[in-house]
């Protein structure tokens, strides 16, 4: 087991390796999760809808 600065010395080594996204990736994948969830949310919104209409008209036959 390192001593505790060794330690940090080896984490600042490893965050310095880490390839941060820039302000561009960083929109482009923030509206790329906006708008599939926004298209998730009405697929799923559709299928509820169908789904009560359709048991509505089961249940209501009898």
């Amino acid at each position: 087991m390192a001593n505790p600065v060794q330690f940090i010395q080896q984490v600042r080594t490893e965050v310095g390796k880490i390839a941060w996204p820039g302000r561009r990736e960083v929109i482009l994948t923030t509206l790329m999760v906006l708008v599939l969830s926004a298209l998730t949310a009405t697929f799923f919104t559709l299928v509820d809808v169908g789904i009560r209409f359709g048991l509505g008209e089961i249940l209501g036959a009898f």
